[in-house]
């Protein structure tokens, strides 16, 4: 494992936070630590948090620490959708079983509008609640109709307290809803559909009200001659195909005034004013005039925004697949702003999803994607996968 000196500088500096989590999911991080002792091991800042038997692709951390992971329905009819990993390491159903006895084997008996279908990512908002969003679209081959939905849990009864369900004017034909970030004012969703057509999606949280925008826009697209490659070859499909995913990586900055984004098969960064998305977007104007190019990065599937309290200044973290390792870029150095390599790791195979616990531990999901059934013809349909934990030196 390969720690540099950013990694010190920026992630886990300090003491810590000084207070909870902000409601546009980032959080403050303080001056650089004195130096570490030589002899300190590398295990004591990647740790394993959880291992599963199935594959994870969300994580998220409440206000309070209770975590929360999710596995979708991709080669394998998974027995659970989203669960609460307990302080022993086991997984309880979340929110109870009922939620998540779907299987794709019993899809005439069960109302998909009531039941995880195929759920991508899970996001705890700061304000007492998870939400989870479900693509409905099981092996990523179509969607269940009536499925996709945004959906709220409140953690303090943990029941479903919303359900706002997506028609086919949101969820068109071939899309897959991925990720999802909140408005710092907790009024709108900003959602990526990384499906066969890019889009971003807004919320209006109270009405239900959802846009898509940005639908088939270049910035939501695979990019031309872009391709992903692990272990120096791209993963292909069974049938030649190589990785084509749209809109995935999202991010909103800690004011929560610009929206950030990337297609995962693509290497341009892209950000735009949440005041042009639910403003105009949500009223189905054209926004591309207000979209930012706003430099390079390389291929990469989960975004995480910090900012630093000594200088104010927003640090993008993002999951290098290609890599296994996390990199980190200061938003504030604009578009020219170059990445560094926070940690690179071979056990970080296929880095997925942050999140950010309250003692500034930042947690990322393996999902392995490249060793999945979809790119390896002998591979095991329940693939085992992995929850890290980068601890702050200080613990």
């Amino acid at each position: 494992m390969r720690i540099t000196p950013m990694f010190l500088a920026l992630v886990f500096a300090g003491a810590g936070l000084a207070s909870g989590w902000a409601p546009a999911q980032s959080q403050a991080l303080q001056a650089p630590p004195a130096a570490q002792p030589e002899h300190r091991r590398a295990d004591t800042v990647l740790q394993q948090a959880a291992q599963f038997e199935h594959q994870v692709t969300g994580v998220t951390v409440s206000e309070r620490g209770r975590i929360f992971v999710n596995f979708p329905r991709w080669t394998e009819d998974s027995p659970v959708s989203v669960a609460e990993v307990m302080k022993d390491g086991s997984l309880r159903p979340y929110p109870d079983a009922q939620w998540n006895a779907w299987r794709n084997v019993r899809r005439d008996e069960l109302d998909p509008s009531d039941h995880w279908v195929c759920v991508q990512s899970v996001v705890a908002d700061g304000r007492g609640s998870v939400w989870v969003v479900d693509p409905a679209a099981p092996a990523v081959d179509g969607i269940v109709f009536g499925g996709p939905k945004l959906v709220r849990i409140d953690l303090a009864t943990d029941r479903v307290a919303q359900v706002i369900r997506f028609g086919q004017d949101v969820a068109i034909p071939g899309s897959y809803l991925n990720d999802v970030r909140f408005s710092k004012d907790g009024r709108y969703a900003y959602l990526t559909d990384s499906g066969q057509r890019g889009a971003l999606v807004v919320v209006d949280l109270a009405s239900g009200k959802a846009r898509r925008v940005l639908d088939g826009h270049p910035s939501t697209q695979p990019e031309p001659g872009v391709v992903v490659r692990t272990e120096g070859r791209p993963p292909r499909y069974p049938d030649g195909r190589p990785v084509l995913f749209a809109a995935d990586s999202i991010a909103l900055s800690s004011d929560g005034a610009w929206l950030y984004w990337k297609a995962l098969t693509g290497i341009t960064l892209y950000r735009i004013s949440t005041a042009a998305l639910t403003g105009g977007g949500l009223a189905g104007q054209d926004v591309s005039s207000q979209v930012q190019p706003y430099g390079r990065l390389e291929p990469t599937d989960g975004f995480w925004i910090a900012r630093r309290r000594d200088t104010g200044s927003d640090i993008l973290f993002i999951t290098a697949i290609e890599d296994n390792a996390i990199k980190a870029r200061d938003l504030a150095q604009g578009p020219a702003g170059g990445l560094r390599t926070v940690l690179q790791d071979p056990r970080l195979r296929w880095p997925d999803t942050f999140s950010q616990g309250p003692d500034g531990s930042l947690y990322v999901t393996t999902s392995r994607i490249q060793d999945s059934a979809f790119f390896n013809r002998d591979a095991p349909l329940a693939l085992p996968t992995q929850l890290w934990r980068l601890r702050r030196l200080h613990d």
